[in-house]
């Protein structure tokens, strides 16, 4: 015995409804809204507007060969005044890289470093260093007070003085007893300065500043290099309580030599990893995730590529976009690959780190995906309203 048949009419006039509401279900199923006919973002993002952050919608770029050509005409290596490499998270009025357009100040002494001092026909002043001693041992070392003792000098303050500093000073002194003195300073070891090379180097630990200028390159070479896991473009030069951010990356692309700031005592050189340096593809592609970029360099084609490509099955080539929103003014880019030559286009459009990737799924897809959610709600009413119940009389129950 089947039901009633005013309770199946019911029932097939909500199965209608539901139907009817299928229509339009790509406007009310979260997910499904179709990206296609925007000329800009439904969503406002935070853009600089002067001094401050206000929200406000962006327009949607189409990547087309003019916008590709723009983008490597804003391209441009860094102007060299130090300001596109060297930000300073308190200030910015210092710019490390200065030093590299000065010429490089002598090496002046300070405690611990160990010094030579050699009087030419005196060798009762000079203290041999013989078979079982070595130089260092047989050196002058500046105390903590900053001063040494010589023979006839007495103490002398040294700290902070060079070399040639050194030898002016304790030729003076000991003119008074030796006629025509002629005597040389010489480094035997130098340990009063020191710089600090971590994060994602060979070998991390200290370095000792010597008379050969240190620069940030060569803090880093000497620590053994850069680890395969390095980010070249975000090494981070602490100095005086004051943080910078040399593109190492720069002076290899555009020969950027004015970032590369020699290196001063207590400074902390800290080379960043690539883990900030991701993009995020999504959407309708095969294999949807983040990927590392290596140094830097990825393009829109690169980035479909690692993820498998679009979705055939899926997918509308007509709508990939890129958004953008790590910056002052956020971006969004549209792609139509409908035909393949678009791919050239695709090939020739940088990304940068934190960029989304988004593919947009066919409307057939979205219409099929809205019938999946409502079908089984739709099949249970049907077959509730087939349901016999023979312990009512054929009747539906009363509740």
């Amino acid at each position: 015995m089947r039901a009633s048949p005013a309770w199946s009419g019911m029932i097939r006039q909500i199965v209608v409804l539901f139907g009817v509401s299928a229509l339009v279900g790509c406007s009310i199923v979260p997910g499904n809204l179709s990206y296609s006919s925007r000329d800009e973002s439904d969503v406002r993002l935070p853009v600089q507007q002067g001094d401050a952050l206000v929200p406000a919608n962006v327009r949607i770029k189409p990547i087309t060969a003019e916008l590709i050509i723009d983008l490597f005409k804003a391209v441009r290596p860094p102007s060299g005044d130090g300001t596109s490499g060297a930000t300073s998270a308190t200030k910015t009025n210092l710019r490390p890289g200065e030093d590299k357009l000065k010429p490089a100040p002598e090496y002046r002494l300070g405690p611990g470093d160990i010094i030579s001092i050699i009087v030419w026909d005196h060798p009762e002043l000079t203290i041999p260093a013989g078979s079982f001693r070595t130089a260092e041992q047989a050196g002058t070392v500046v105390a903590d007070d900053g001063t040494i003792f010589f023979p006839y000098a007495g103490v002398l303050k040294v700290q902070g003085k060079t070399t040639s500093e050194v030898r002016t000073l304790l030729s003076a002194k000991l003119a008074k007893y030796i006629e025509k003195v002629q005597l040389d300073v010489r480094m035997v070891a130098f340990r009063s300065q020191q710089v600090y090379v971590v994060g994602e180097v060979a070998k991390p630990g200290i370095q000792q500043v010597t008379d050969v200028p240190m620069t940030v390159l060569e803090a880093v070479n000497r620590a053994g290099g850069f680890t395969p896991e390095a980010d070249h473009s975000r090494v981070l030069l602490t100095r005086r309580g004051t943080t910078y951010l040399v593109d190492i990356q720069a002076m290899y692309d555009y020969g950027a030599t004015e970032q590369n700031a020699l290196l001063e005592q207590g400074d902390i050189v800290n080379v960043s990893d690539r883990s900030y340096n991701k993009i995020f593809v999504l959407g309708e592609v095969a294999k949807p995730g983040s990927l590392v970029m290596n140094k830097k360099r990825s393009t829109l084609a690169e980035a479909l590529s690692d993820a498998g490509y679009i979705n055939q099955n899926t997918a509308d080539p007509r709508w990939i976009y890129v958004m953008r929103g790590n910056t002052d003014t956020p971006e969004v880019f549209h792609l139509d690959s409908r035909l393949p030559d678009a791919m050239l286009l695709a090939d020739r459009f940088p990304l940068r780190p934190r960029d989304i990737v988004y593919v947009d799924a066919a409307a057939v897809v979205r219409w099929q995906r809205v019938i999946a959610n409502i079908l089984p709600t739709a099949t249970m009413l049907n077959l509730t309203s087939q349901t016999q119940f023979p312990l009512f009389g054929a009747r539906q129950p009363p509740f």
